[in-house]
């Protein structure tokens, strides 16, 4: 799977989103930059399928089918859209998200879920309190389960702190197990995610790529 974003833009004059173009595909991990509070979520948004740009394109394969992408791409984590309640806890999310997937969601399922990913610590915890790294390794786990999903779109996994290489880490693990990995971040992160790839081992399933959102306009704000 490859999904390009052709210089898509979004708002008056593109002030929710700047002209960026932007591509993620089958096992490889790309890192896009996106500055304020807004513009990752619109980003994420345009790059699952489930908003229209206002400029440029975006398409799956070669061709334009938002329906498609909706369904072979997961949101997750993005803000005030896909991100869970911050006050549910971690057994809730997992609960809710099984549920959805199609499996099993009662107490003693949700348990083996959590224990079988390692998070069964967490399991009484408020997701808005649980290590960023094991929050964004929860929710990708959990997204992947619905069927048909082949993609990932991360958004901002720096807002809850922690250390980038964690999330940056995560994201490469699902792309050695076939995904389409896109995380939207901010740019301090950049440098950050470089270092942890050189001092990583190279691995066998591509290079992940830093790719950096076209600067907006002078005189443009969000």
């Amino acid at each position: 799977m490859r999904v390009v974003l052709d210089a898509v833009g979004k708002g008056r004059r593109e002030h929710a989103l700047p002209v960026t173009s932007v591509a993620f595909e089958s096992g490889r991990a790309t890192l896009v930059s996106a500055e304020t509070a807004q513009r990752p979520t619109v980003l994420g948004l345009i790059a699952s399928g489930r908003m229209r740009p206002d400029t440029g394109r975006v398409q799956l394969d070669g061709r334009t089918d938002a329906a498609a992408l909706r369904r072979r791409v997961a949101l997750v984590d993005a803000p005030d859209v896909s991100e869970p309640e911050p006050d549910v806890t971690l057994a809730g999310v997992a609960a809710e998200e099984l549920m959805f997937a199609g499996r099993r969601s009662d107490p003693v399922a949700v348990r083996r879920w959590l224990d079988g990913h390692d998070l069964g610590d967490a399991a009484s915890v408020p997701v808005s309190n649980v290590d960023p790294a094991a929050r964004v390794s929860a929710l990708c786990e959990l997204a992947v389960l619905r069927k048909g999903v082949e993609g990932i779109v991360l958004v901002s996994p720096d807002r809850h702190g922690g250390d980038p290489a964690g999330w940056w880490g995560i994201a490469e693990d699902f792309t050695e197990r076939g995904f389409a990995v896109l995380v939207i971040a901010g740019q301090a992160s950049l440098p950050l995610v470089e270092r942890a790839k050189r001092d990583e081992t190279p691995r066998t399933i591509g290079r992940p790529r830093v790719r950096r959102l076209t600067a907006p306009t002078k005189g443009h704000r969000a």
